[in-house]
């Protein structure tokens, strides 16, 4: 990953690598109005949910797991850093909070998440305004949607 000054609206942060050998690199974090924004994941293994959202959001591990938690960040330094934090308790109810993974091909996406080791929890999709979309979990069982926004979403 190449370091440099990365944009996104009126937000900038430095992507600086740290080793090359290692694949680790810091950057400045995405901000809020408060601070910094990072998306806490909950997981009972750490190197599986690793593989699989790495996999899913095309982010890359931040060096080795620390104890019990594993920074991901996105590959292009562009985005929020995901935490994966190995938790002793099974996940039970539904998230209260949850990632929505915006895509133009809905069925394509949904295979590839599949395929990554998602469970699919919605038999049809979901169509509401224009938008359709599935529930899935994580090998977790966390949570998340994969949806189609109406074709003006992408370019308005």
């Amino acid at each position: 990953m190449a370091g440099g000054l990365r944009t996104c609206g009126r937000y900038a942060w430095l992507v600086i690598p740290v080793s090359a050998e290692s694949g680790s690199w810091r950057r400045e974090p995405h901000p809020y109005l408060g601070g910094e924004l990072v998306v806490v994941i909950d997981c009972s293994d750490l190197e599986r949910a690793a593989e699989f959202w790495t996999g899913v959001l095309g982010y890359a591990r931040d060096g080795v797991a620390s104890g019990r938690y594993q920074t991901l960040l996105p590959a292009d330094g562009q985005g929020a850093e995901i935490l994966l934090q190995q938790v002793p308790e099974d996940k039970h109810g539904k998230n209260r909070v949850h990632l929505d993974l915006r895509t133009r091909d809905l069925d394509l996406e949904l295979h590839r998440v599949v395929s990554l080791g998602a469970r699919v929890l919605t038999q049809e999709p979901v169509r509401e305004a224009g938008w359709q979309w599935h529930i899935l979990a994580d090998p977790d069982g966390n949570e998340f949607c994969v949806l189609q926004p109406p074709a003006s979403h992408w370019t308005g």
